[in-house]
């Protein structure tokens, strides 16, 4: 037999692992948003905002809140899954869901521009947050949810390094986020520029070396500049704000979380403005 002849013996092959067929998924598309828990979902269904799906819990179906407009919702082409309670755990990653979730498109952030002319068309003194890096979606949701009770007229994160909305970030706000605008700036230096040539005066919160936050002049546009949590606000920052302020605390506590701090500081804008009606 020649070489070229010779039979070729191929080695037995290995018992391989059956591939199971993956079980179809409930969970949103990469391009949709899921919202969750009861306030959430009722200020959903409250506002304009096109509803894709809800899974809700017999429940809470019948609940006397969302019965009605659940099925409202389902007369505008919204699908409703009635779902037991760990089916919705698992589509929701056992989320603090309260029994209904809803998907919907991602959040639509507001241009800077557009957030300065609905803000000044709203209030002739409006009141605009800024957030220089809060990274824990549950202080960004609470600061959304004390900007829009406080009656101030937006929030402006940065791109890099923060938090934007998300699931948790809806959750925590508590149905804010459908009445207060949120603007994502690529550079928050040149965002709080924009705000000073539109007439806003900038202070910027630190937990000390800044004039007591009961100084401040709460007349005109103002901007109010929150840091993030462990390092406040950046050197960088700090110099384009026009006023660095602090709030006065009477404990040994050296600050307060960034939530706080922001909702003692819209407070006291607010608190100044109805003392001067007053007097």
């Amino acid at each position: 037999m020649t070489e070229s002849t010779k039979s070729i013996k191929l080695k037995p092959r290995k018992n391989l692992p059956k591939i199971q067929p993956k079980a179809p998924s409930e969970k949103p598309p990469a391009d949709q948003d899921l919202v969750y828990g009861k306030h959430s979902v009722l200020s959903l269904l409250n506002s304009d905002r096109q509803i894709n799906r809800i899974w809700v819990t017999p429940k809470m179906h019948y609940d006397p809140r969302f019965y009605s407009l659940l099925t409202a919702a389902k007369a505008k082409g919204t699908i409703i899954d009635e779902v037991e309670m760990l089916r919705l755990s698992q589509i929701t990653e056992n989320a603090n869901h309260q029994g209904i979730a809803a998907q919907v498109s991602p959040y639509v952030y507001t241009e800077l521009e557009d957030l300065i002319t609905q803000a000044k068309s709203q209030k002739e003194a409006p009141v605009i947050v800024i957030l220089d890096g809060i990274n824990d979606p549950q202080n960004l949701g609470a600061i959304i949810r004390s900007t829009e009770a406080l009656g101030a007229q937006g929030v402006i994160i940065p791109q890099r390094r923060a938090a934007g909305i998300t699931s948790a970030v809806v959750k925590a706000a508590a149905g804010a986020l459908e009445h207060l605008p949120v603007t994502r700036v690529v550079n928050l230096s040149r965002a709080l520029e924009q705000l000073k040539e539109a007439g806003f005066w900038i202070y910027g919160t630190v937990s000390d070396h800044g004039k007591s936050i009961q100084t401040i002049d709460s007349k005109g546009p103002i901007g109010i500049v929150i840091g993030s949590e462990g390092k406040g606000l950046s050197l960088l920052t700090q110099r384009y704000c026009d006023v660095l302020v602090s709030i006065p605390l009477l404990g040994k506590t050296p600050s307060l979380n960034a939530s706080v701090a922001a909702a003692i500081a819209l407070y006291e804008v607010e608190r100044q403005r109805l003392m001067a009606k007053v007097y």
